[in-house]
């Protein structure tokens, strides 16, 4: 109807006050530039958004992250800015001991390392730090989804009924011998309606919750926070490696349209699944860049440290035309200091490439069986310290068959490396990102938490379940 024919004289107060639509929002149909000459009449654009983008907000304060690596041991001491950035204030970093595949197995020698690099943070930010945000990647992780549903009868939803329904997802979660660690509703449904974030209010007559729930040995969780306690230091959260290199290096958008990060550390590989803002999956892979040392070492009669050294310096995925000319000069283990083998760059990447091979498809083989149909072939985003192989990314492309990005850590000034050679830094950014305040984006539904007793109430009171 046109907007002059109206026939209430009334009608004019209580007409809604039209303004022009402005064509420079998103639009469902490219622009004429990017179009081959579309007129912009002709396009349907999107209403501009109503809020304007708020920087993220951060708790106000001082915190510590601690990553307990296979290979090195990495702590931040940084706070939040008011720009929505994180400024890390002081850095330790130190070479591991005492930790193998992520698990500690040599407690005094782990409490060693952790003293020495939080030391070495604290002297950097002249401040004491008693509580750390840590990285769990002991104790065998591991990731799976939970349902339940609850009749409710045609009546409003309470908050009661969200407790009861995510405390029955929580029960067939419950294996023994292993402790929950993140429990992260991923979705409600209302009769026939998915997609609903907080269903209270609702009028229904099932509800149904989807869960994440992620868990690990909790013998394994035990020694953890006895090494931490015996360096004088507090577990103030514990978050899975993988879900915190996602918090570093993937932007909103990512998160919201789904996206993989492989986390490519010294001892394991690990691995997140995002979608609609939501952590979907995690998965530990028990091979690493230090896996690659080792064969270099033992193919080339070397020692760790020059395999090591070999790898960061001459190291590739995939082979180059004038690799088999280019001699690198090498001392075999045993031999006299002015004995020095000559091996090409070839015969290095030989050596590399199958085990990094190894690696993709076992990524792949996890993201195909992981029962998450189109998420799961979204982009990867390979990170860590491995990620820096030259030639990696092509390899992941062919192997994965995704699109492949490699990431580094976003929004975070102050890191002990420069920007080129920070995705060895990605999970420690997370970390301290979860600690200043990222997790309020993953508990959006805001729920008491759960009285805990025992042992582990220490361990895990932390943890905001919403359930």
């Amino acid at each position: 109807m046109n907007d002059s024919a109206v026939t209430d004289p009334s009608s004019k107060t209580r007409r809604r006050r039209r303004t022009a639509i402005s064509t420079t929002g998103r639009a469902l149909i490219p622009f004429a530039a990017e179009s081959g000459g579309r007129s912009p009449d002709s396009i349907l654009a999107l209403p501009p958004s109503d809020e304007p983008k708020m920087q993220r907000g951060w708790r106000s304060g001082i915190f510590g992250a601690l990553d307990i690596g296979s290979t090195k041991m990495t702590c931040l001491i940084g706070r939040g800015e008011p720009d929505g950035t994180l400024r890390v204030i002081g850095h330790g970093w130190r070479r591991s001991r005492g930790i193998k595949g992520g698990a500690i197995v040599d407690l005094k020698e782990a409490e060693t390392a952790i003293r020495a690099t939080v030391g070495q943070a604290e002297d950097a930010a002249e401040r004491r730090l008693d509580q750390v945000v840590v990285n769990l990647s002991c104790g065998q992780p591991e990731s799976r989804i939970f349902s339940a549903r609850m009749p409710i009868g045609g009546r409003e939803i309470t908050e009661g009924d969200m407790q009861r329904v995510i405390g029955e997802a929580r029960a067939r979660a419950h294996t023994d011998g292993r402790t929950v660690l993140h429990t992260m509703p991923i979705g409600f449904a209302v009769d026939e309606t998915p997609g609903i974030l907080d269903p209270r209010g609702h009028l229904c007559e099932q509800l149904i919750a989807r869960l994440h729930v992620v868990d690990a040995s909790s013998n394994a969780l035990r020694t953890l926070d006895h090494v931490l306690s015996r360096a004088e230091l507090k577990l103030s959260g514990l978050i899975s490696s993988p879900f915190a290199s996602g918090l570093s290096v993937l932007d909103e958008d990512e998160r919201e349209l789904g996206a993989t990060v492989v986390e490519m550390g010294g001892g394991t590989t690990s691995l997140a699944v995002f979608g609609e803002g939501q952590l979907l999956h995690t998965a530990h892979l028990p091979v690493g860049g230090l896996h690659v040392t080792r064969d270099l070492g033992g193919m080339l009669s070397i020692s760790v440290e020059a395999a090591e050294r070999l790898k960061t310096m001459y190291g590739a995925a995939e082979l180059a035309s004038q690799d088999e000319q280019e001699l690198i000069p090498v001392q075999l283990m045993g031999a006299s200091g002015h004995n020095l083998a000559r091996v090409s760059r070839a015969k290095l990447v030989s050596i590399i490439r199958p085990r990094v091979e190894e690696t993709l498809e076992l990524v792949r083989d996890r993201l195909n069986n992981a029962g998450l149909g189109r998420v799961a072939n979204g982009r990867v985003v390979l990170t860590g310290g491995a990620s820096l192989l030259d030639g990696i990314g092509p390899m992941a492309a062919r192997i994965l068959e995704r699109p492949i990005r490699l990431g580094r850590p976003l929004g975070i000034e102050g890191l002990p490396e420069t920007q080129a050679a920070s995705a060895g830094f990605s999970t420690a950014a997370g970390l301290l990102a979860w600690a200043a305040g990222a997790d309020r984006a993953f508990n959006d539904v805001d729920l008491p938490e759960p009285r805990s007793s025992g042992l582990l109430r220490r361990l895990v009171g932390f943890i905001r379940d919403r359930a």
